[in-house]
Order: C-alpha cells, then structure tokens, then sequence
C-alpha cells in the first residue's frame, strides 16, 4: 500500500474503498513530484553526520545494528537503513584511520628512544582544558582554568618542538648552539626529554653543545630526535587525510547528483550477511503500515507531540430526519476526500502546476498500531499485506486499547527537513462520537548535519597551508581519540559476540533515527508553516466528521461549537448557565448572552 492509497474495504461492490466518496467534475492536477525517502535531502544529511559525530553514529548502529530484536521505527521521510549502511561504513572507516594513528605512536615511541613520550604532557593537558570548559560554558572559574591549562600545554608544547629542532638541525649548523641563550632554559628542554647532567652526553648543555659542534651526536641519537620532531607533521598527514576522504565522500556518493543513485553508493555494497539481513528487515518496518511499538512509547519515530487534542460529543438525532448507525469507517470515508483535496491548488487551472505548496505532496494512510509484547520473533510480525488487511478491518470498529487504527496525514516540508504527522482516531460508543487528534512534528536536522556540504566545500577548497594549520592544530587530540575510538569499537564487538539480541524476545523501538538527528528548534518560516498545516489539516477533519453527523441524521451544532475550542488547544467547559473556554484563541458564547466575546491571546509554542 503506497502513502497515497487507502485499502478497500470488503463488502465493498467493486472493491470499492469505503473510505473514500466520489467526486465529481474536472480532473485535478497531479499531485507535486515528491522525492522517494532512501533519496531525500534528509536521508542524505544524515549519512553525512555519521561521518561527523561519533554519538549519533554510534546510537543509530546500537539501535539498528546490535539491538537486531528491536522492531525499526516509523521513518517519516527517510530511509534508516541507508543511514545505517553510512553509519557502519563511517566506523569502519574511522577505526582503519585510529588504528593507523595509534600505530604510527606506538612505532615512534621506541624510534625516538622515548622521546616521543613527552608529547603526553601537553596532550593531556590540552584534553583536560576541553573538558573543563565542557563542565560550564558560562562560569568564570571554568573559562579561567581552561585558558591557563591550555596556554601551558601550548606553550610547553611550543618550547619542546623549538628545542627538538634546534638539537635536529645542530649537527648542520653547529654553530647556531654556543650563540643561543639563555642557557638555563635549553637545559630545561634537554632535562625534558631524557639528556640530564647524568646522560650519556656527558655534563649538562655545556658539554652537550661541545659534543654537537665536534659532531660527536651519535646516528642513533639524531635518528631519535628526527622520529620525534616529525612525529606531530606525520599524525597531522594522517588528520588530512582522513579529512579529506570525508569532504571527497560528499562531493561524490553523498552529493545532491549521486545520492538518488542508490545502486551506486559504496556504503551499499558492504558485505555481511547480518547487515544485509537487518537492511531489507528495516526496510520492510520503516515504511509499512503496520506500526509494532512498545507501551512506554507508541508513537516513537513520529517527532514531538504537537498540541494533540481529544473531544467527545452526543450523538443526538436531528428532529427533521431519521438517524442512522453511524459507524467509524463511514466517518473516515468523509475526511479521507476532503484531507486529500488540499492537494489541489484553488488558483486557475493554468496556474496549478506552478504551486510549490508542500500540501500539494500531502500523504494520507491508513496505519495499525500493534503492541510487541507477545510476539515469539521480530519476523512474526504481520506485516504481510493479507495479514495487515486482516488487522486493520478488525482494529477500525473495535476501539481496542491495545491495537489502534489511525488515520495518518503527513505533510513533509523542508526537503522533509520538518515533518509534520497528525493521526485521527474516531471512535462511536454507546450513542458518544469520540475522536482523537494527535499531531507530531520533526523538527530540522542539527546545524553540524545541515552544515556537511559547507564543511566539506571549505576544506576542499582550502589551500594548502590553511589544510595543513587546520591539521597540525587537531593532531594533539587524536591519540587520544584514536584510543576511544578503538575501545568504542571493541566494547561494540564484544557486545554483539556476548549479549546474544539475535536470540532475545522481540521490542518496539527505543530510538527513532531521524528523531536521533534533530534538533528541538526551528526558524520562524518553519514554525508558521508547521501551524498552516496543522489548522488546515484539522479544519478539514473537523468538516469531515461534520458532513458525516449531518448525513447519518444527527445534530451538529454541539460538536461545531467544542471543535472550535478544543482543535485550537482550549479546554471546554460546559455548565447550564453557560460555557468557559480555556486557552488560546476562544470564542466563548453565553447562553444569556448571544453576542460572542473575543479572547484571543500571543500564540504559544509547542506543547
């Protein structure tokens, strides 16, 4: 079943959906082009985090990829596995270029007779200024600390490579180290890195200095002092190219051209036969109709609540006809063609093709949301379209706690970079029409992911002396890193070998991946244009559940008179003197009364 189909309904002549009303009159102009989810601009932005931030790649392998017993979350407007293909294929590439780091260390350690060790100092302290800062933003004592460890540590830093050259260079220009002073400080360096008063070299600078004007600096010894001074520049290669392999990645397979080329990404084609299992099983959840979720969170995957709001109104028949039963699919049957109509431009036919409003690609379904407890594996869940046919009959009429039949509106704004959701539930019981209204709203991309072309475009058009500052600046951190990354990735291994998820009873989502991506704020554009979608959505909604109280012969004029409040985010309370409403944006009428009183307040944000 696609986005913008509605199953029929059996009993129907013809097959006919009872979820859908003929209309009459012209045909309507397509609906706009919309991009598939594996090649939109949000799916293409997250594999470019992967490479980025090592948390949410991490979190997206742990939720995908370790956790093989927990069901895939509703991907609105994306394609997680694609996401996950980059993410696995970005720590394979970051743990070859750790080890390649860590390596390059642990042969320099010995190479420069243990020179290269003084390196350490600094590194940690630059590390431990990072953290510190990390700790408050915003506290003086914080900023202060930092600034001095990390002054020291450069400073430090500074005078060892000074003096690492000096004593590389000597041999040529013997020259240069009798003019040098003070001398106090040179035997401070010397003492640094192992030539003390007690050395092979004899008694201090002094005879250090005589030693290297007659040449008498062993090959061993010099050897060890270039391994040390060229251990900084060899890292830093190692940091650009790394880099550089990123910035190449988004101007080719992750490129606006390449990306809808699915067949053509690398990260594709990567070999493993659990990979390739949990793909196609992630593929088949994301996207289906059927929604396994656990209790604590069943609209994981969806984004943040918007807002939702629930009404509940008598089924009072009309004195001038006769009432009908009214059941949940005939009211759904008069919402579905009006939500679906947003897609026609109201301006002159010749005109319709040029409208851009994201309504045009406005996506209507039908979904089942099914709790996981009780399944024997993830692959007994029914997501066979006979099975899911079955389910969705059953769940429409029968109002059940557990397994709920919702109507699913989507409208993906932004290059699906803010997506908004609201899912209608009605419900009739016991002469009461119960309707529920939960809009979601998945917020933009974070900044870093949005900013990935610009990284990339910088760096690669950087020239070769801002590249190799940007390297040599960063290579202080990188054993570090280099070492985390590699524990990161054997606690992985060991995990999967130990903690056996592939034999464990199945679990809803813990984690959505595009909600892992997001950030909670938006643009000012944004945010009126999640509030134009959700007032014409369920403005729409409202009137279909109108027309279908009108036409099976019941009042309306109760539920026209709470819609108002409710579907704006009041709180209608009635009593027989009158009514109050609670919220924004109310009309309240008294009974005594019937001039209507305005009380509109600033729009509040989300709920």
């Amino acid at each position: 079943m696609t986005g913008n189909e509605v199953p029929a309904q059996p009993g129907e002549p013809g097959g006919r959906p009872r979820l859908r009303k003929e209309s009459a009159g012209a045909a309507a102009p397509a609906p706009l082009h919309t991009t598939p989810p594996g090649a939109s601009e949000a799916t293409r932005l997250l594999c470019a985090g992967t490479y980025l931030d090592e948390t949410f790649r991490d979190a997206v392998i742990d939720e995908l990829y370790v956790h093989e017993e927990r069901f895939a979350a509703p991907s609105l407007g994306i394609d997680a596995a694609r996401v996950l293909a980059h993410a696995l294929r970005a720590r394979r590439l970051e743990l070859g270029w750790s080890a390649a780091i860590l390596l390059v260390w642990i042969v320099a350690i010995p190479l420069s007779q243990g020179m290269a060790t003084a390196y350490l100092g600094p590194v940690v302290l630059l590390g431990l200024a990072r953290f510190v800062r990390g700790l408050s933003a915003t506290s003086w004592w914080a900023r202060s600390l930092s600034f001095v460890l990390r002054w020291y540590a450069r400073i430090s830093l500074t005078l060892f490579v000074v003096g690492l050259a000096l004593l590389a260079f000597a041999s040529s220009l013997p020259r240069i180290l009798p003019a040098l002073s003070p001398l106090a400080l040179i035997d401070a360096l010397l003492a640094e890195i192992g030539v003390t008063q007690s050395s092979s070299y004899g008694g201090g600078w002094s005879d250090l200095g005589g030693a290297l004007g007659t040449s008498d600096l062993g090959v061993p010894a010099v050897f060890a002092i270039w391994v040390a001074l060229l251990l900084p520049v060899l890292v830093a290669v190692l940091v650009a190219l790394q880099r550089g392999q990123f910035a190449r990645a988004l101007a080719r397979e992750l490129s606006r051209e390449r990306f809808p080329d699915v067949m053509a990404d690398p990260a594709e084609r990567a070999e493993g036969l659990r990979f390739q299992r949990l793909r196609e099983r992630v593929r088949t959840e994301q996207h289906g109709p059927l929604v396994m979720y656990r209790p604590g969170d069943p609209f994981c995957g969806a984004g943040e609540p918007f807002k939702p709001w629930s009404l509940s109104v008598e089924l009072v028949p009309r004195a001038d006809s006769t009432a009908v039963p009214l059941d949940n699919g005939e009211i759904l049957a008069r919402i579905v063609p009006l939500v679906e109509a947003l897609r026609v431009p109201s301006g002159s036919p010749a005109m319709a093709d040029a409208v851009r409003d994201r309504l045009r690609a406005l996506e209507v379904d039908q979904c089942v949301f099914l709790p996981v407890d009780g399944l024997p594996t993830r692959a007994a869940a029914p997501y066979d379209p006979v099975a899911f046919e079955a389910h969705r009959v059953a769940a429409l009429e029968e109002g059940g706690e557990t397994r709920r039949h919702f109507l699913r509106i989507r409208v993906g704004g932004w290059h699906e970079g803010v997506v908004t959701t609201v899912f209608v539930r009605v419900h009739t019981q016991g002469g009461m029409l119960m309707m529920e209204v939960a809009p979601h709203v998945l917020w933009p991309l974070r900044p870093l992911f949005q900013d990935a072309d610009r990284i990339a475009h910088q760096y690669r058009h950087h020239h070769h002396f801002g590249k190799a500052v940007w390297a040599l600046t960063r290579s202080p951190r990188t054993a570090g890193e280099a070492l985390l990354t590699l524990l990161r990735g054997a606690v992985g291994g060991w995990r999967l070998a130990t903690e056996g998820h592939g034999a464990a009873l199945p679990e809803g989502p813990a984690a959505a991946v595009r909600e892992l991506g997001s950030i909670g704020e938006a643009s000012l554009f944004q945010y009126m244009d999640v509030a134009r979608y959700l007032k014409t959505i369920q403005q729409r909604v409202a009137a279909g559940v109108k027309s279908a109280l009108h036409e099976a012969g019941y009042q309306t004029a109760e539920f026209e008179q709470r819609i108002v409040h409710v579907a704006d985010g009041g709180v209608y309370v009635e009593s027989a003197q009158g009514a109050v409403g609670i919220g924004d944006h109310n009309t309240i009428t008294n009974n005594g009364d019937p001039a209507p009183k305005s009380d509109s307040a600033s729009p509040k944000g989300r709920s």
